[in-house]
């Protein structure tokens, strides 16, 4: 399974791939939020590891953290990814008893999509093919988005998932229908038009339904309630149509709804994603700060497009709050008029879209300006107010040298002439702010310290690997070549004793590499790596082989033979000037008094130590 379905091609689903030196891919990591990309991928050993969070693992490992499911469900996915048939053991092969509750609803949800899509076809909606045209959408629209029609009644989709196979609970658990009054299942979506809501993998997860007739008493927009498969916080509608070209372009466009999304994209705006249901959060953020591979080092753009009235500037406001969450540029584009991009397209075409994706202002510059705008600048009251009130944005960024230059501008947009009272005023209050913050970590320090007992800071681990430590980044670069490359350090590697690898963690490493049967039986195998995971006495030391696996080997030349046996020779000189060091003090405590039967072993011992460095130091490897 694993080697039909490389575990870049899974990760790609969920994050922007980039060389990572070697043979590995990076990447900003899709377990936690980092503002650098530590999370690797080594296609060729089929592993992952994050030097951020340090969770690590296979390809069924990541789709089970990631997808939250269990071991026979991330199987049954990447089966299905594959195109493989999988066999069920114990009974035969049963699908609907036997597959996973995740896969079993995704295929309820594919099979309710394609069946919508077969309605919006039917007289019954000509009601909503009529809404779409009205919007710009015509038939090879609807069928690109998926978009689809909910017949009038009560369990039509109901009665044709029962037909399909489908039971009950797996329809009510999915969220394609709810219990009625009198206890039996009714259709959620009834009479309205349809939006299949994909994951970034392109599974459809939920649905989004449009109210299409007055006598529809429910709300405009009803979707999926939360499901197993569908949190509306993790998911970002049109993100399978968008994630290709937001990775490649490095910019993503964030919409407010359903036909937003489609006239971006129709416009030629094809980065365009939009929430369902719920403001736009962290959550999301994530989504796409993993797709721009949002880091420090490399930063994408995000626009928001927000209408230009008073509910549309608020939205606005709302994203700036979650700004600092991302590495991105972000920026808003208002439309004019109060128009949203669907209204925009209609009124001015496809071009008027992307003009006003191209031309967006920092999030940065629009809070600044919609804070100064509440007050009359025109007195000196108003300017000092605005003051307070843009400078408490500007302490929000983090980034000093932008902080510096936005408290020149805001000088400028309140009308102080002295630009140096505005940027010393902004400062204080910064430094103010770092100060509040740290003593309200302090008082939380406190309030967790028992009675009358001084609050304990965290302690750090015991023991802490340092790749930076000379001595350290030796065993450690060999340890990868071991495992990355064991022809070029057999059969030498597996002569090496436990005792030259001082470090514990690589220790352990080097413990079940050799439970394996070393470097030399590893080259033979197409998984060293999986074996040696397998050798290994907890999840911890699995961890450190994994992270060794898919670090890139920190050689600016080609990894070779040459290159091997340097850290060959420097991991046994390292143990050779060790035990120079010991026998030196051993003679040392043996003090003047010593007979020469107890000094002739220590001193021979130390000349043959001796003699074998410096046979290391001109012959290298041939002296090994």
């Amino acid at each position: 399974m694993r080697a039909a379905l490389p575990i870049d091609a899974v990760v790609g689903d969920y994050v922007q791939l980039a060389n990572g030196g070697g043979a590995q891919l990076k990447g900003v990591c899709p377990f936690h939020d980092e503002k650098s990309a530590s999370f690797y991928v080594h296609p060729g050993k089929g592993v992952f590891h994050c030097f951020g969070c340090g969770e690590s693992g296979d390809t069924i490992t990541f789709l089970m953290k990631i997808e939250h499911c269990s071991f026979a469900e991330a199987v049954e996915r990447m089966a299905a990814q594959a195109g493989i048939t999988l066999r069920y053991e114990e009974g035969g092969y049963s699908p609907r008893h036997q597959q996973g509750e995740r896969t079993r609803l995704i295929e309820a949800h594919k099979v309710a999509a394609a069946w919508f899509q077969e309605q919006l076809a039917t007289p019954e909606a000509e009601i909503g093919r009529r809404f779409l045209a009205e919007r710009g959408f015509d038939e090879a629209a609807a069928k690109h988005f998926g978009v689809g029609y909910a017949p009038v009644g009560w369990e039509h989709l109901v009665r044709f998932l029962r037909g399909r196979g489908f039971t009950d609970k797996e329809i009510s658990v999915g969220g394609l229908a709810s219990q009625g009054q009198r206890g039996g299942l009714i259709d959620r979506f009834r009479g309205r038009l349809v939006w299949p809501i994909r994951d970034s993998s392109g599974d459809v997860v939920g649905f989004g339904a449009r109210r299409l007739r007055e006598d529809d008493n429910g709300p405009k927009y009803l979707n999926t309630p939360e499901t197993p498969i569908y949190k509306k916080s993790n998911v970002l509608y049109g993100i399978d149509l968008a994630r290709k070209e937001i990775a490649k372009s490095g910019r993503a466009v964030v919409v407010e709804g359903y036909t937003d999304v489609m006239a971006c994209h129709l416009a030629g705006v094809t980065t365009a994603v939009a929430t369902c249901g719920t403001a736009f959060g962290e959550d999301h953020i994530k989504i796409i700060r993993r797709l721009l591979m949002d880091t420090s080092t490399y930063r994408g753009e995000t626009v928001f497009t927000f209408d230009g009235d008073a509910a549309g500037q608020k939205a606005a406001l709302r994203a700036f709050e979650d700004d600092q969450k991302f590495a991105a540029r972000t920026s808003i584009a208002i439309t004019p008029g109060g128009m949203d991009p669907c209204e925009l397209r209609l009124a001015q075409g496809d071009e008027a879209v992307r003009t006003l994706v191209e031309n967006p202002v920092p999030l940065f510059e629009f809070a600044l300006r919609s804070a100064v705008a509440r007050h009359r600048v025109d007195t000196a009251e108003g300017r000092a107010a605005a003051l307070e009130e843009a400078a408490g944005i500007i302490v929000k960024i983090k980034d000093r040298s932008i902080q510096h230059e936005y408290a020149v501008q805001l000088a400028g947009m309140v009308g102080i002439l002295d630009e140096q009272f505005v940027v010393r005023r902004i400062s204080q209050l910064a430094r103010w702010q770092r100060e509040n913050q740290q003593n309200g970590q302090n008082r939380q320090l406190r309030r967790a310290a028992p009675a009358g007992q001084q609050p304990v800071r965290p302690e750090r681990p015991v023991f802490r690997l340092n790749p930076r430590d000379p001595g350290q980044f030796v065993e450690r670069e060999l340890l990868k070549l071991a495992l990355q490359h064991p022809d070029l350090v057999s059969p030498a590697f597996d002569q090496y004793g436990e005792d030259e690898f001082p470090t514990p963690p690589y220790r352990a490493v080097r413990r079940a590499i050799g439970q394996c049967g070393g470097a030399a039986y590893g080259a033979s195998l197409q998984d060293f790596t999986g074996a040696v995971r397998e050798a290994s006495p907890d999840d911890q030391v699995r961890g450190l082989v994994t992270e060794l696996t898919v670090e890139p080997i920190r050689s600016r030349r080609k990894v070779d033979e040459v290159y091997a046996g340097e850290f060959l020779v420097k991991l046994r000189l390292q143990a050779v000037d060790r035990r120079v060091d010991e026998v030196r003090a051993h003679l040392r405590r043996l003090g003047d008094r010593a007979t020469a039967e107890e000094l002739h072993p220590v001193q021979s011992e130390l000349w043959a130590l001796q003699q074998y460095g410096q046979q290391l130091r001109s012959r290298g490897v041939a002296a090994l």
